[in-house]
C-alpha cells in the first residue's frame, strides 16, 4: 500500500535528482542516454480510446514520440513514424512495441528538412495503412547556443527547417486526406513562453508553433478537424544530452515546482486526450505538461 501511494506522489514518482554529465552527437539515441527514459513501456494501459485510428508521428523513434506511439497503439491505433536514418535502431524498437500491442507499425526514415520527403509522407501513409486520422508534429532539433553572434546560418536553418518548415509541408499535404473527426497535434514547448537564452532559435520555432496551432485551428475548425498543441517542460529524452550542455544535466528539471524533470511517459496521456473523442470541443488549445512551470 505504501509503495502504491508513493507512486501517486508526482514529486517522487520518478527520479528526483538531476542527471549525470554526458554528451551525444545529434540525433540523440536512447541506447546512449543514461539513465534510460521511461516511455511507458511497462506502465501504459490502453482502453480503446483510439480504436482503428491511423496516426502519423514525426520523430516517433524515441523520447516523446516513442511514448505517444506506445500509448496510441495500446489505445487501438495503427502508427507510422518518421525518423532520421541514424535512428534506425530506436525506430525498430518503437515499431516492436507497437506491434506487440497487435497494431500495425510503418517506418518512414528520412530527413524532414527535405520538402519532397516531408510532403510525401501523408500520401504514403494513406497508401500503406489505408487512411490518416491523427497527425502528430513532434520532430525537433535544438542545440545550446553560446550567444547569438555564434549562431551560424546553417545551424539556424537546420532548426527552422526541422521544427517549422516540415510542419508546414506535412500539414499542407495531410489536409486533403483528413476527414471530420481528425486531429492535428503539435509539440510546442515551455520555451515558447519562457525562453532560455541559450536556446534562442529553438524557442523562436516553438513560439511560432503556438501561432500555427491557433491559426490552423480557426482555419479548419468548420471541417471538423481539431488542432491543438502540447507544451512540454523539461523532459528527459535523448535530445537533452545531444543538446551540447553536459554541465546543465545535473540540475535539469530541478527548477520546476515538482522539483524534477519529467519522463516521456508523462506526456503520452496528453496526446491521447487531445486525439480522443473526449476532446471533441477542444481546439486551438495549448496543453502544458511542465511540472508546474507556468506558461
Amino acid at each position: 500500500m505504501t509503495s502504491e501511494h508513493e507512486n501517486l506522489n508526482p514529486v517522487t514518482k520518478y527520479r528526483t535528482e538531476g542527471f549525470p554529465e554526458q554528451q551525444q552527437e545529434q540525433p540523440g539515441l536512447t541506447s546512449l542516454t543514461e539513465p534510460r527514459p521511461d516511455h511507458g513501456e511497462d506502465t501504459y494501459v490502453g482502453s480503446g480510446r483510439l480504436k482503428d485510428r491511423i496516426a502519423l508521428i514525426t520523430g516517433g523513434d524515441s523520447g516523446i514520440g516513442r511514448a505517444v506511439a506506445i500509448a496510441y497503439a495500446r489505445e487501438g491505433a495503427d502508427v507510422a513514424i518518421t525518423y532520421l536514418p541514424e535512428e534506425q535502431d530506436d525506430a525498430e524498437d518503437t515499431a516492436s512495441l507497437v506491434r506487440a500491442a497487435n497494431r500495425r507499425a510503418f517506418l518512414l526514415p528520412g530527413d524532414l528538412r527535405h520538402e519532397a520527403f516531408s510532403s510525401s509522407l501523408p500520401t504514403v501513409v494513406v497508401e500503406e495503412l489505408g487512411g490518416l486520422d491523427i497527425l502528430i508534429l513532434n520532430a525537433a532539433y535544438q542545440k545550446n547556443r553560446d550567444g547569438l553572434e555564434s549562431l551560424t546560418t546553417d545551424e539556424f536553418s537546420r532548426v527552422f527547417e526541422t521544427n517549422l518548415y516540415s510542419t508546414l509541408w506535412i500539414t499542407a499535404a495531410a489536409l486533403p486526406h483528413l476527414k471530420a473527426g481528425a486531429s492535428i497535434i503539435t509539440t510546442s514547448s515551455i520555451q515558447a513562453f519562457n525562453p532560455s537564452p541559450n536556446l534562442i532559435d529553438y524557442a523562436m520555432t516553438k513560439a511560432a508553433l503556438v501561432a500555427f496551432t491557433k491559426a490552423l485551428a480557426m482555419q479548419v475548425g468548420r471541417r471538423g478537424i481539431r488542432v491543438n498543441a502540447v507544451a512540454p517542460g523539461p523532459i528527459w529524452t535523448p535530445l537533452i544530452p545531444a543538446t551540447s550542455w553536459p554541465s546543465h544535466l545535473p540540475s535539469f528539471g530541478q527548477d520546476t515546482p515538482l522539483g524534477r524533470a519529467g519522463q516521456p511517459a508523462e506526456l503520452a496521456p496528453a496526446y491521447v486526450f487531445l486525439a480522443s473523442p473526449e476532446a471533441s470541443y477542444v481546439s486551438g488549445a495549448v496543453l502544458p505538461v511542465t511540472g508546474g512551470k507556468p506558461l
